[in-house]
């Protein structure tokens, strides 16, 4: 009879240490998930950065093409005649 409950009790004692391995692991993976989570809110923030810093340079080099002449469409009919 000793023996039989040995034995149930050695197998609920490895049915625990599965399930403690089991959560650690969901915990550790909730952690993970957490920080990437984390991570790619940052990366859509910067992202939205440089997007609106690009629109910003971008104006600034239309504004000084046309202020340039250099880049000023030049009309050639009107020239050759």
């Amino acid at each position: 009879m000793n023996a039989e409950m040995d034995a149930v009790e050695a197998e609920h004692q490895i049915e625990l240490e599965e399930k403690t391995r089991l959560i650690n692991q969901v915990l550790e993976l909730q952690h993970t998930l957490e920080d990437l989570s984390a991570r790619v809110d940052a990366v859509k923030e910067e992202n939205l950065k440089l997007k609106s810093e690009n629109q910003v340079l971008g104006q600034y080099i239309e504004n000084l093409m046309s202020a340039s002449s250099v880049f000023q469409t030049t009309d050639t009919k009107s020239k050759r005649k």
